[in-house]
């Protein structure tokens, strides 16, 4: 048994079967390979070498908890290794109640790819199906399934066909009818209130049991009806004519349910006769109407899995304690018992991913939509500039164990610089823009004569010559972000001010502030410049980017983490950050990129174009966008991808804090002068000029190895030897230090 998987402390070994239990019900023990390798091979009389037949031999790297239902016949065994040769079959299931999210792309990466080098299964024999597993028409919508496929083409994944659950309805409606016929399903007209309250009981019956406890005592059953249940022992033939009745529509929803008699004893509450149909009158949007009786997920899955001859089936954690029923289900019908794996799932800083939040981060219109570029879903990230290869290549590096963990946002961001920086052409770009006008332009542009004019080539791409060039026209008006700017300059800031210069970038001249005009109080609306390119100019500290007067106006959303908390709590609507969106609907853009960025370019399920904006980070087209290149008109919206390097939220300084830092400055300054000075004094002459001694002592000795030190004080006081010694060690450390200071 194991507490962490769910499971309650009791033994699994019955000396006999009660009422509470399946009849006929092996007993349930958990198999290691090697138990099972030896087990099968004595009743095979030898073990069969890796590979015979034509089978793929694969490591053990997927080995998990294994149960004695998982042991298929040698005739099923057979079948398979018949059916399947040498290939290696995964699956990748979703249900198609919502847009995937980027949990099923660390899901997908594994079933496609990730499983099969961890197995060691060469590429021709891998193989994987995409089925859409939808067995609950209540929230299935067509959206979500043509996005699904939509999705996993995008992502570059290649299955090998693409299933539907619901197109095996008939099988699994005949297969509930077997396990009626062998007694080991039944209808119930328990409803949900009796089924919570029969489960609760027989939860508390069998932790009483594990710990030495009389569950009659602790746990008493009020009444047969509630456990085992008044239908549990309904005859076959009865319970065949309630099926039928439900098939043909004569209860309403919820009267009835067909439910497996499984094991009210087990440790693992899965086990409590799980519901295997329900009555839904919601017609599927796949199957179409002609069914009102649903099979649910649990009897599904499996019975799909072995089907379509899966190999390996590979799902998260939390579906750990569902191997005994997965297994239970295959047994019970006899059909081959594919081997289950479950690896961790996908926990990501400052978002969440379950279905049932997302869904209601876009019913709450906190988002505006599925594919908002904050939501974690595919579709959101494609949206936000995230490209397959960054995504693909942030779930190679996540891999796939069983350790739960959480991972750092900042990992997938920085994979997105890292393949972003090679891809990105760059380009210019103000945010919240300044005009800002030179006023020597004719002596400006007489002085850049000799070097071609105020028009720059620029390479796309730094480290990339095969992504070409453009060109960039200096012109009398330009705009710089209101970020290289301030009223009042500080030591920390680099950008321009008022009789300050700073460099213009591709010009590489100095502009300098030389008259700022304000609009509504403090507002600045135009910065007059001058711009100086003299070879004895003073060199800038920094060079500012710009954009031209002809800029393209754009809207520009930057994005933040969705949460204010690293891992959203039960609270996690009070935890929403309300910053997560900033909007900057005044941009400029470089016109260079007109062509690029044009409406015929942009699509919902593609890569829109990615650009780096200089100093800003990487940014993608959004869908919003209508801009036309030739008409030069239409809206022109992008995203921010991600900022060029990890922002540690650098605040603004008060006027105190620059006041308290220039002080420290200025202290440094003094103190690096006086040590200065201070390396200039001969030892000789330590006691007369160092500042800390001067004028305190009127007489020194004269000559020797003594000179210079103190014998009396200024006042003629007269210093004991012990005063002295204690002056000469000091001294001491003063040629110490010059010696040091001349190395």
């Amino acid at each position: 048994t194991n507490e962490d998987n769910g499971l309650l402390p009791v033994a699994l070994d019955y000396p006999h079967y009660s009422s509470l239990q399946t009849p006929q019900l092996p007993l349930l023990r958990s198999y290691t390979h090697s138990t099972m390798a030896a087990e099968e091979a004595a009743a095979a009389g030898a073990a069969a070498p890796a590979g015979d037949n034509g089978t793929t031999t694969v490591s053990n790297a997927l080995s998990a908890r294994e149960l004695e239902w998982a042991v298929n016949s040698s005739e099923l065994e057979a079948e398979h290794a018949r059916i399947n040769g040498p290939i290696i079959r995964t699956r990748f299931p979703p249900e198609p109640n919502g847009f995937l999210h980027i949990g099923h792309a660390k899901s997908m990466n594994m079933n496609f790819s990730l499983a099969f080098e961890k197995l060691g299964v060469p590429k021709e024999h891998r193989r994987t199906i995409f089925r859409y597993d939808d067995t609950n028409p209540d929230a299935e919508e067509e959206e979500y399934i043509d996005s699904l496929q939509r999705d996993l083409e995008w992502l570059g994944w290649k299955p090998e066909r693409t299933t539907y659950s619901c197109e095996n309805f008939q099988q699994l409606y005949e297969f509930a009818v077997q396990l009626i016929r062998k007694g080991l399903a039944y209808v119930c007209d328990m409803n949900k209130a009796e089924m919570e309250a029969q489960r609760d009981l027989a939860r508390r019956r069998v932790g009483a049991r594990a710990t030495g406890k009389d569950p009659d005592v602790e746990a008493p059953i009020p009444s047969p009806d509630i456990l085992p249940g008044r239908n549990r022992d309904t005859s076959v033939e009865r319970n065949l004519e309630l099926f039928e009745n439900m098939r043909l529509g004569l209860y309403d929803e919820g009267a009835m349910t067909l439910r497996l008699k499984m094991d009210f004893e087990s440790s693992n509450p899965n086990m409590y006769d799980l519901v295997a149909y329900r009555i839904k009158y919601t017609p599927h949007p796949h199957a179409g109407s002609g069914w009102c009786i649903y099979p649910a997920y649990d009897f599904t899955h499996g019975i799909c899995d072995s089907l379509e001859h899966i190999d390996y089936s590979i799902c998260t954690l939390e579906f750990e304690t569902r191997r005994e029923p997965y297994y239970w289900i295959l047994w019970a019908l006899d059909l081959y018992r594919p081997k289950v794996y479950e690896m961790s799932r996908l926990n990501i800083e400052y978002t969440v991913l379950s279905k049932r939040r997302l869904l209601k981060l876009v019913t709450q219109k906190y988002v505006r939509g599925w594919d908002d570029p904050r939501m974690p879903t595919i579709s959101g990230l494609r949206r936000r500039g995230y490209t397959a290869q960054i995504l693909n290549s942030f779930c190679d590096d996540v891999g796939a164990t069983r350790a739960m963990n959480v991972v750092e946002m900042e990992k997938l961001h920085h994979t997105a610089r890292m393949k972003l920086s090679t891809t990105s052409r760059r380009a210019m770009a103000a945010l919240d823009p300044i005009k800002v006008t030179i006023t020597n332009w004719d002596e400006a542009v007489k002085q850049q004569e000799p070097e071609g004019g105020m028009t720059f080539e620029v390479q796309n791409s730094p480290t990339d010559d095969s992504l070409g060039s453009h060109t960039v026209t200096l012109t009398e008006v330009i705009y710089i972000d209101s970020s290289d700017f301030k009223m009042k300059d500080n030591p920390t800031y680099y950008g321009l001010a008022p009789n300050k210069a700073v460099g213009i970038k591709y010009h590489g001249g100095n502009l300098f502030c030389t008259e700022v005009v304000k609009q509504d109080g403090d507002k600045v609306v135009e910065i007059k410049c001058t711009l100086d390119k003299s070879a004895d100019r003073k060199k800038p500290k920094s060079f500012i980017t710009w954009v031209p007067s002809n800029a393209i106006p754009a809207e520009v959303r930057v994005y933040n983490h969705l949460f204010t908390v690293p891992e959203p709590s039960d609270r996690w609507e009070e935890e929403l950050n309300e910053s997560s969106e900033e909007v900057h609907p005044n941009a400029l853009i470089d016109p260079s990129v007109a062509e690029v960025c044009d409406k015929k370019h942009v699509d919902r399920w593609t890569s829109n174009a990615a650009l780096q904006f200089e100093r800003f980070g990487y940014f993608a087209v959004d869908t919003d966008t209508s801009y036309d290149s030739a008409s030069n008109s239409g809206a022109l919206v992008f995203n921010r991808t991600v900022s060029l390097r990890e922002e540690v939220g650098k605040k603004e300084l008060t006027d105190e804090e620059i006041t308290a830092l220039e002080e420290r400055r200025e202290k440094a300054r003094r103190d690096k002068e006086a040590k200065e000075a201070r390396m200039k004094i001969a030892p000789e002459d330590y006691f007369k000029l160092a500042p800390e001694h001067a004028g305190k002592y009127s007489k020194y000795k004269e000559d020797g190895k003594d000179k210079g030190l103190p014998t009396h004080l200024a006042d003629g006081t007269e210093l004991t030897k012990s005063a002295m010694k204690k002056l000469e060690k000091e001294r001491q450390k003063h040629v110490k230090a010059l010696m040091k200071a001349k190395k």
